[in-house]
């Protein structure tokens, strides 16, 4: 006699750094439905270490940041199920994204990943164009089939050969930005991590390619994925991406040029 099927467990993980105002309202949207919340902490000085562990004794620092992918994969060793569903602090699952979830664990396809759509609020609406929306991107899969790339930031999950990739219903809400000074200084984060990254694998580029690639991210932004439809957030988000894209190419540009004589 068999036994009977058990439902696979589930974890959320996330990695953290002074995340105290997004993170009460994340964990709240995760709490009670997934046996484990894992959160890696990359050197918090406020009141993240405490928010957290109103959720999870599964709390751990590493404060050694080498890039959001290494970073990643460091929170997925401490994690004990069989699927792992990633989360950042200032998205929240909403109820029908939930039961999405809980039903494709229940099933427990084999040899498949899932893919969720992200809603994102930016300076006062929901952008539901602008390239932005729909937005999937895979963060749920078993944990011994999957895994986040090495990049500095960007990064992406690998999968292993042959795993399928599913969509699950419902949306990811995602607070993005508190305001424009935010945007500003995430911007600069990544545009500097971005411009790291292709130092490192030997890349250079042009101010005249700068220019290039930003007018192409507005012009597709705005224009080809009708950012227009936005309203005045889809202009500010197009200008603001074309200068963030800008600033990531001028950056390496810059590296390339005569140090200061001695």
């Amino acid at each position: 006699m068999t036994s009977p099927k058990t439902t696979p467990t589930l974890s959320a993980a996330l990695i953290v750094k002074n995340e105290s105002k997004n993170l009460e309202v994340c964990l709240k949207s995760l709490a009670g439905w997934v046996d484990e919340i894992v959160i890696l902490d990359s050197g918090s000085n406020d009141d993240t270490q405490q928010i957290a562990e109103k959720y999870t004794s599964n709390f751990h620092l590493k404060a050694d940041w080498q890039g959001f992918g290494l970073q990643r994969q460091a929170a997925q060793k401490f994690v004990t199920t069989d699927y792992v569903l990633w989360v950042d602090a200032d998205e929240v699952v909403t109820d029908e994204l939930k039961q999405s979830i809980l039903q494709a664990v229940s099933n427990d396809k084999p040899q498949t990943a899932y893919q969720i759509n992200r809603k994102s609020w930016v300076f006062g609406r929901f952008i539901e164009h602008s390239g932005w929306y729909p937005d999937y991107v895979t963060r749920l899969y078993k944990i011994d089939e999957g895994r986040y790339s090495d990049d500095l930031v960007h990064e992406k999950v690998i999968l292993e050969q042959d795993i399928k990739i599913d969509s699950l219903v419902g949306d990811l809400t995602h607070y993005t930005y508190d305001d424009l000074q935010h945007y500003l200084v995430k911007s600069a984060s990544y545009a500097k991590l971005s411009a790291d990254q292709k130092q490192a694998r030997g890349k250079t580029t042009s101010l005249s390619n700068a220019s290039l690639h930003a007018f192409a991210c507005f012009v597709k932004m705005y224009l080809i994925k009708r950012g227009f439809l936005d309203g005045k957030q889809g202009f500010l988000l197009a200008v603001l991406s074309a200068h963030s894209t800008f600033v990531k190419y001028a950056d390496l540009w810059i590296r390339s040029q005569p140090k200061r004589p001695d």
